[in-house]
């Protein structure tokens, strides 16, 4: 009996595929040096945190010398339609796009157009009189917030990189004049305006520290993106797909969502009074119904655990992937040296060009190999190279708020534990 190929059994035979791909795609733990049993308690663990509704879903990708150790989605991708959570599933990365950014500057570095040290105000002028938030002095009238002395100097690109230029989230004695620019918080794909419309709005308002003697996490690295747009003479979202995901690989990676993907989107949830609730997906989405305008290089980018783990791949590979060579391994060792002295004071205590260093384990205390990097996003998913032992590990999940959970970070251990 011939089978009529209807669309449903084609859509039928197109999820088969891309199922048993991603199957076939996964290599032999052991073979990769881990302990097979060992390394099955990474499913136990994100398991749980599904089972304790904590957690709606995610997809883990766990790399070895190049290849899949791990390659698996759990629970759910939409909990009340009984969606499965799949290997394809795409996120929002929020705060993992800035290693996106800081690659993409670091190639124009590499083309010899600028310098690590160099003042933004060179490309961006309006930076060019910066001035910094201060508590205002004794006896000023209640309603005197702050008061501004001159920046000391200017930003460089190298404090954009590092989070060392004073540019916050908002969240300092300047707040309400940040709230009133439309300049609070890390979300900006709802705005009607171009990033260098922002960034030039931005750049009126006063910094939270002196440039380069603070670690203030913000909108520095939304700034790097502006200037890559700027140097380079292209909006960013085109610098990113014809310089870097196009030739990783990377076909889901991106800054506002097709329309046709939209059934891949993982719908977010958050723990609210400590009940899994769902907050936003694929209906209610500035990724896709947005004005998608605005390229944010901080927090703007979608992708799936493939893509990113490619990204990640090529990073540990030094720079290059598959015979295509992004930047120099130089340039990728200088992105994970510590670069901030003693000014993070996070985990670790070393940030580098995008992320954090574990120069020394001791600092973060956690099983974690030295030398290895990462950062991680609002949404929950976080991400950690180690070169040393030639890993790449990768949390997909869209958790928001985390109600003071912390997976993204126990599942670490749990994959340092399983290598022989």
């Amino acid at each position: 009996m011939i089978r009529l190929l209807t669309p449903r059994w084609l859509a039928a035979c197109a999820a088969a595929f891309v199922l048993l791909s991603s199957v076939l795609r996964a290599a032999d733990p052991a073979a990769l040096g881990f302990d097979p049993q060992r390394l099955q308690r990474l499913d136990a663990l994100v398991q749980r945190e599904i089972d304790a509704g904590k957690l709606a879903g995610a997809v883990a990708i766990v790399k070895r010398d190049g290849q899949d150790a791990v390659l698996k989605s759990y629970g759910y991708l939409d909990v009340e339609n009984r969606i499965p959570m799949r290997n394809d599933a795409i996120f929002r990365i929020a705060s993992m796009s800035k290693a996106v950014t800081t690659v993409a500057a670091l190639m124009l570095y590499e083309e010899g157009r600028f310098l690590l040290s160099d003042p933004i105000s060179k490309w961006i002028p309006e930076f060019s009189r910066s001035v910094v938030a201060v508590p205002p002095p004794p006896g000023s009238p209640a309603d005197v917030k702050y008061v501004t002395v001159p920046a000391k100097r200017g930003i460089t690109i190298h404090d954009l990189m590092t989070h060392t230029a004073g540019l916050t989230y908002g969240d300092f004695l300047a707040k309400e004049d940040y709230q009133k620019a439309r300049a609070y918080g890390w979300y900006l794909l709802d705005h009607d305006e171009t990033i260098g419309d922002f960034v030039k709005r931005l750049a009126k308002l006063p910094l939270a520290t002196q440039p380069g003697e603070g670690f203030d996490y913000g909108y520095g690295t939304d700034v790097l993106g502006y200037l890559v747009e700027v140097i380079s003479g292209q909006p960013l979202d085109q610098f990113v797909e014809e310089r870097i995901c196009r030739p990783l690989g990377m076909k889901d990676t991106g800054f506002y969502l097709p329309k046709e993907k939209a059934d891949r989107l993982a719908v977010v949830y958050g723990l609210v009074n400590g009940k899994l609730t769902r907050m936003e997906d694929s209906k209610r989405s500035d990724f896709i119904d947005g004005p998608r305008k605005l390229f944010s290089g901080g927090a703007g980018l979608l992708s799936t655990a493939s893509d990113y783990g490619r990204f990640l791949q090529m990073l540990l590979n030094g720079g290059e992937l598959d015979g295509v060579r992004l930047l120099s391994p130089r340039t990728v060792a200088l992105m994970h040296v510590n670069h901030t002295r003693d000014l993070f004071k996070w985990n670790t205590r070393a940030f580098g060009l995008g992320f954090w260093v574990n120069e020394d384990p001791g600092n973060l205390g956690e099983n974690i190999g030295q030398g290895a990097y990462g950062w991680g996003s609002a949404y929950y998913p976080e991400y950690a190279v180690d070169p040393k032992e030639r890993l790449v590990m990768l949390l997909m999940m869209q958790l928001r708020p985390a109600g003071g959970e912390n997976l993204n970070h126990r599942y670490k251990p749990v994959i340092y534990q399983a290598l022989k």
